[in-house]
């Protein structure tokens, strides 16, 4: 799990927001019914995981999961790790506009 997932679920948290957590690597039709349980308005996600050595890219499961769903979030916000690069459909994805603070922001004594 990387730092943004725990941010993103404290950041909930914190606003009362409900939020689940579904952890990568789902098949797109078990993670489709997670997303109809939930009705989600916003998906929030890496755009790929780490499994030991291996690269597991998350988005294109995420758009077979969200096509099979009936019920379709607002937005999805993709968190783009530098080992798998994501697509990402203008006015639908969005990246997560934190990175390039983060990337400009150096170390802070």
């Amino acid at each position: 799990m990387i730092a943004e997932a725990a941010i993103a679920m404290l950041a909930c948290a914190r606003l009362g927001a409900v939020h689940s957590v579904v952890f990568g690597g789902f098949a797109a039709n078990e993670l489709a019914t997670r997303i109809n349980d939930a009705k989600p308005k916003v998906i929030v996600s890496a755009s790929c995981g780490i499994e030991t050595s291996k690269v597991i890219p998350y988005k294109h499961l995420l758009d077979g999961a969200i096509d099979m769903a009936a019920s379709k979030p607002e937005t999805c916000i993709i968190f783009q790790r530098s080992m798998e690069s994501a697509s990402l459909f203008a006015g639908y994805d969005s990246k997560d506009s934190r990175q390039q603070g983060i990337q400009n922001a150096g170390h802070h004594r």
